[in-house]
């Protein structure tokens, strides 16, 4: 649309469409949205009789635009949406009536700048005809007001080095030129062409000698290139279209960078350099624990080798060392959840017994300390030729437009409040750092350099460098040397959200990857400032959610939320302690006395996610340090909430704005989560998140896939409440890799609710494409409820397998859409799989457990009971799961969420999963199997000819 036409609402979504219609309340109101299921497309939705009907407006090969109306009506064909409105504005046209009453769409409000010497905000971009006089008045105060204030800045500039024709070019443009794209943005261009203009005239020669340049560097790049490419393979592709300068350039930056490091990766190998040091070697560590037998308290001492796969049990620090367990003798660390520094370690001895042994250690952070050391001995040592868990740090910080301090080590080894890292585990490196900064004014490759060095000296490794991402908000992926040829499908992409959606100042830049049969996907984000911009905030989380372009393109039903198996969500999210600016003081006062619970109740971010109006089913670790901003720089004593603007005294509150989330299925285990304090070049500090992630390895079956007998997943009693007046029919896409392809079902039965929404029936059989239960047991399903007259999502979902592994087992799914609650989904699901018996996985090796009533005397143990054990709680069970209000403060009883401690999965999270019950059958029970017939329609829905929707 190169015009503005009010009735035009670009890509807002289905549910708003109807709202809005909803309020116009008059028969032929109507507006045109983009469609959500056909790029290029459009939909028209007309409100009659308190029903709103949508209508396809589809483009053919010639760009010309119909209405997919009633049959019967000759099909007409018309250039712009403007002719074609007018056209229907006459009756008898196919619709259910002719068009009226144009809904216009709401004024949206752009991004205040920062800093007092910004220009200041535009006008809202929509007018009523009796305001046009006063807005074009107003409008051309803004634009003298935003001409004037770049040419005083110019005045102070030293332009000696600039050619006097570059010089003119910049001069007209803010007297000018500016201002003409400041009318473009109000008429619903955002795309400054005066301002692409200049830089088109400025690039001139640099945009030809680049042209020459880059097939060159791109015959030399992809000699060297080798299986991990960051995020470089979609150039070869470019070649030969006519790209804007700075993209060019851009894109020669990142082929120079990339061919520096392939060629120094590919010497370096060759002659066996590894860049001067040493391989990562972790010392021993002694604990000093209590050990209670008959009551008696006793010293002892633990002493951790683990470069040799040994743990000593000694009387005295200095004492013989011939008591010890090596690594596959130890069978399994138990945390107790009642006292928070005790521990069970359970060992095999020589004769095939099984020994519980409690210990109490000075604090959590140092049982910590030590389960960290005990879970890196038995990952060094494993036989397993691919990991099956990893260790994810994860780091956001505001720079504030300000270099960092010479020693920034403390973030990565989580020093400072909250949960942080005992430093017995000060030299266990990660598997990956993600680190992601907003207002970072380095170079992206001084940058990554700053942060590698600084790895590098903590823990002797040379990470490799997975992707980056260019603009003041970065995201930088670092992983160890061995996981580089584990790493596949990387992508990025990024979402601008600042003032006109056009500048980089605001926005969302992300990375994806596959971690051998595991995807992860990182969000770095930079929301709107204020804390009155809180409905903005959420918009811009919407937003993010929607367009930014992630993970596997299969998956295109669904949002970044669904399309990873674990997804973290990083940045300055920027919401607020939602308080009067007159109690500032009083939350210093708190903050002092470290009395924070107060204060996160009144926490944005956690009012908005308990409304379930963003981040819905993400999980948060339990904040138990500072407020993250604003201090006062060069001091984490002081908070500088208060700052001098020409309209008054603006208050920044003390605010936790800089936040880590994160959306896994299974939960992943949190290890620390805090903020550091001797960070202090910005104005926010540092924080700093650690996590233990399951991973899967591409699986390879056992059995002989001629005589294994055929899997079946069965799906009954599956019913799915919708949210709307749709009178249109539904079905359900089934996405999983387990599945040979997506699988649609038939038509469902829809019945009326008594609260207005839609009750739809569905019943389905699903055939694996592998029935071993070691493959399918790490598998889940995704499901996405669309109509079949437009194709259209209706709320997205999934069910992991693994909650079906003993007997028939019942689930309720939350639906959700573009970041919205649309509905649920609830029924059953029962398994068929061939014999088999899933291994034990590393991730299992630690859980928490309450403490029994009769503590247990520690000899004698039976590893197998314990286990049957474990296994009846997980078939008796109700589980919550990605419950937005409870967050990390639910108490569960084991740190694998209890019933599903298995962590392997291919694709995106199920955490949509609200509730999973089991039926009350005895443990190792197998539920009847009903015969399995297939109800399943893999036709494609019928073409739309109208959707037919009653008003709210």
């Amino acid at each position: 649309m190169q015009n503005y036409q009010p009735w035009y609402h670009g890509n807002i979504t289905r549910s708003k469409a109807e709202d809005l219609l909803s309020k116009a309340a008059r028969d032929g109101s109507f507006l045109i949205r983009d469609s959500e299921s056909i790029q290029g497309a459009y939909a028209l939705c007309v409100l009659y009789q308190n029903c709103v009907y949508t209508y396809r407006i589809l483009p053919n090969e010639d760009k010309k635009l119909s209405v997919q109306a009633s049959e019967g009506v000759p099909i007409r064909f018309f250039t712009v949406l403007p002719e074609l409105v007018e056209a229907y504005y006459s009756p008898n046209m196919g619709l259910v009536t002719h068009l009226q009453y144009s809904v216009q769409r709401e004024e949206e409000v752009d991004d205040e700048p920062e800093s007092n010497n910004l220009p200041p905000q535009l006008p809202p971009r929509n007018f009523t005809a009796n305001d046009v006089k006063d807005n074009d008045k107003s409008s051309e105060q803004a634009c003298k007001s935003l001409s004037d204030t770049y040419l005083m800045r110019l005045q102070h500039m030293d332009l000696s080095t600039i050619p006097e024709e570059h010089q003119i070019a910049i001069q007209e443009y803010f007297r000018t030129s500016i201002c003409l794209d400041a009318e473009q943005v109000q008429n619903g261009n955002p795309n400054l062409p005066g301002l692409k203009k200049l830089l088109f005239s400025i690039c001139k020669t640099l945009n030809s000698e680049v042209s020459h340049i880059l097939p060159v560097l791109e015959i030399f790049h992809k000699t060297l290139d080798q299986q991990l490419s960051p995020g470089i393979g979609q150039f070869p592709k470019q070649v030969g279209r006519t790209l804007d300068p700075l993209l060019k350039l851009e894109q020669l930056t990142k082929l120079l960078y990339s061919i520096e490091d392939k060629a120094k990766n590919s010497v370096f190998e060759s002659v066996g350099y590894d860049g001067g040091h040493r391989k990562s070697l972790i010392p021993l560590v002694t604990f000093e624990v209590k050990q209670e037998s008959l009551g008696i308290s006793t010293k002892m001492f633990l002493k951790v080798d683990v470069e040799s796969g040994k743990l000593y049990f000694k009387k005295s620090k200095d004492g013989p060392e011939d008591k010890y367990f090596v690594h596959n003798k130890i069978l399994q660390l138990v945390k107790s959840q009642k006292m928070h520094a005790k521990l069970v370690i359970v060992v095999e001895t020589e004769k095939e017994k099984i020994l519980r042994k409690e210990f109490v250690f000075d604090d959590t952070k140092k049982r910590e300390g030590f389960c960290q050391l005990l879970q890196q001995m038995k990952n060094k040592h494993s036989e397993k030729p691919e990991p099956d868990m990893i260790t994810v740090f994860v780091g956001t910080w505001n720079m504030g437009n300000a270099g960092p301090p010479h020693n920034i080590s403390s973030w990565f080894q989580c020093k400072g409040q909250g949960k942080t890292r005992d430093d017995t585990a000060d030299h266990i490196p990660h598997d990956f750092y993600v680190i992601g900064t907003q207002e970072d004014p380095l170079g992206e490759r001084e940058w990554a350099d700053t942060v590698k060095g600084v790895l590098r000296n903590i823990t002797n490794i040379s990470f490799k460098q997975v992707i980056h991402t260019l603009w003041n908000i970065r995201i930088v992926v670092l992983a160890k040397p061995e996981h580089e040829n584990r790493i596949s499908h990387v992508f990025s992409d990024s979402v601008k959200t600042g003032i006109a959606n056009t500048l980089g100042n605001k926005g969302a830049v992300g990375v994806s990857f596959m971690f051998n049969g595991t995807s992860f996907g990182f969000v770095n984000s930079h929301l709107t400032s204020g804390s009155e911009k809180k409905l903005r905030r959420n918009q811009n989380y919407t937003n993010i959610l929607r367009f930014l372009n992630l993970g596997d393109k299969k998956l295109n039903p669904f949002d970044i939320t669904n399309r990873f198996t674990h997804l973290f969500w990083l940045g300055d999210l920027n919401y607020r302690v939602e308080l009067p600016s007159t109690e500032a003081e009083y939350i210093v006062t708190k903050i002092k006395q470290q009395q924070y619970q107060e204060l996160l109740s009144k926490d944005q971010l956690n009012m908005e996610r308990n409304d379930g109006k963003v981040f819905l089913h993400f999980d948060e670790e339990e904040i138990t340090f500072a407020p993250t901003y604003r201090f006062e720089r060069d001091t984490r004593e002081k908070y500088a909430y208060t700052k001098a603007k020409a309209t008054g005294t603006k208050y920044n509150l003390p605010s936790w704005c800089d936040r880590v989330l994160r959306k896994s299925y299974p939960l992943v285990h949190v290890v620390c989560q805090g903020v550091t304090n001797d960070i202090m070049t910005s104005d926010h500090s540092p924080v700093f998140a650690t996590f233990e992630v399951g991973v899967a390895s591409q699986f390879v079956s056992k059995q002989d896939p001629n005589s294994a007998p055929q899997g079946g997943i069965q799906i009954m009693n599956c019913v799915a409440t919708l949210s709307t007046k749709s009178k249109t029919k539904f079905f359900i896409e089934y996405h999983s890799s387990c599945l040979e392809k997506t699988v649609k079902t038939s038509e469902g039965e829809n019945t009326e609710d008594s609260d207005g929404s839609i009750k739809v029936w569905f019943g389905n059989q699903l055939t694996p494409i592998i029935s071993d239960p070691e493959y399918l047991l790490d598998q889940h399903i995704l499901i996405c409820v669309k109509s079949t007259d437009c194709d259209e999502s209706y709320g997205e979902g999934c069910v992991a397998l693994r909650a079906a592994q003993f007997c028939y087992t019942e689930f309720q799914v939350t639906l959700t859409h573009h970041g919205e609650k649309t509905g649920t989904l609830t029924g059953g699901i029962q398994l068929q799989t061939s014999e088999g018996k899933p291994t034990e996985k590393l991730y299992d090796f630690i859980k928490v457990e309450r403490d029994d009533p009769v503590t247990s005397k520690g000899k004698g143990s039976d590893i197998n009971k314990m286990k049957r054990c474990q296994r009846c709680l997980t078939t008796h069970s109700t589980v919550q799961w990605g419950n937005p209000t409870a967050g990390a403060r639910t108490k569960t009883t084991s740190r694998r969420t209890t019933s599903h401690p298995q962590t392997h999965y291919f694709h995106p999270p199920s955490q949509q999963i609200q509730t999973l019950t089991a039926p009350q059958c005895p443990p190792h029970a197998t539920a009847p199997s009903p015969a399995l017939s297939p109800n399943l329609s893999l036709q494609p829905p019928l073409p739309c000819i109208a959707q037919r929707t009653r008003n709210q």
